[in-house]
């Protein structure tokens, strides 16, 4: 073979790992070293003023995992989490349907959904948290004119919890929805068009048909609102104005007391990193756990469509 003929091999074999070998470059420097070099922090006794002191193994870790701190501040992210990432499922969908219809001014209606994502999160906060305040609060002023008491929303855990989740839902539900719209603008019409001849009303055809179809969406959205979900730092740290998550902490997540050891009251940055694996081995194992029961509800028999004819 000549050397025309190699190098035309060569560039046939090698091609395609050449066009993907910027994201492996790239999510090796800006993924996996960090990932990495956390990991060696947090085997490390390291400070933020002092630096590295020492290697000390899993020290760090077994301080965290003794600390009632930390296992407050998982219980307080997983109730956020929970009660913001079931309601903006629902209504994302229910949304997506809506604007799925045949509705005047559909791009309006389509960008309005998505205004709430741009707005920065900072200016979320504040507003809902002048919103939410206790005594000043417009929630609390209307519960007020209508004969019932003021809630604690910054003294009470479960309320507190309600309220920021409240800033997560109007920040991410019409991101959400707009993703759900494209997956069900991709059914074919024929499939909506068969089960509507069938004589399934609208509330049937979406359950039986567009629902199930939606499938590979909704694991999709499930495990990136687990991931995102469970890293929650800008609404409770704002959420008042000192951001340490309350008086007694009542809704501190992980990410805040991971600040908190590294940058704010300790200056830990090994105790930090231990917190910042512990949070990665977390989303890991409830984004598995969470994408086998969305897979096994999803992937059940599909009832087929003559099903959903009104008997």
């Amino acid at each position: 073979m000549t050397w025309r003929q190699r190098l035309g091999r060569w560039d046939v074999k090698s091609a395609p790992y050449l066009y993907i070998a910027p994201f492996f470059i790239l999510f090796a420097l800006v993924g996996m070293f960090p990932l990495l070099y956390t990991g060696w922090v947090a085997l490390n006794k390291w400070s933020l003023i002092t630096g590295n002191q020492g290697f000390i193994g899993f020290g760090n870790f077994q301080y965290v995992l003794a600390q009632p701190r930390f296992w407050d501040a998982v219980v307080n992210t997983f109730s956020i989490f929970l009660l913001s990432s079931v309601p903006q499922m629902i209504l994302a969908i229910g949304i997506a349907s809506v604007l799925d219809a045949n509705l005047r001014a559909k791009t309006f209606w389509r960008m309005g959904v998505l205004v709430p994502y741009v707005v920065a999160p900072v200016a979320v906060s504040l507003v809902f948290g002048q919103l939410f305040a206790d005594e000043s609060g417009v929630i609390n002023a209307l519960l007020t004119n209508i004969g019932l008491d003021p809630i604690g929303w910054h003294s009470d855990r479960l309320w507190s919890h309600v309220a920021i989740a409240t800033m997560v839902n109007f920040r991410w539900t019409g991101y959400n929805t707009l993703i759900f719209l494209a997956a069900m603008q991709a059914i074919p019409r024929d499939v909506i068009e068969a089960a509507v001849v069938d004589g399934a009303s609208r509330w049937q055809t979406f359950i039986n048909v567009t629902v199930p179809m939606l499938r590979p969406t909704i694991i999709f959205v499930v495990i990136t609102s687990t991931i995102g979900g469970l890293q929650i730092f800008d609404e409770p740290r704002m959420y008042d104005n000192f951001g340490l998550g309350g008086p007694d902490r009542e809704w501190m997540t992980v990410t805040m007391y991971l600040y908190e050891l590294g940058w704010n009251s300790q200056r830990n940055l090994g105790r930090s990193a231990a917190v910042a694996w512990l949070l990665f081995l977390i989303i890991v194992a409830f984004a598995l756990i969470n994408y086998a029961i969305t897979r096994r509800i999803s992937s059940g028999d599909v009832r087929p469509m003559r099903k959903a004819l009104v008997k």
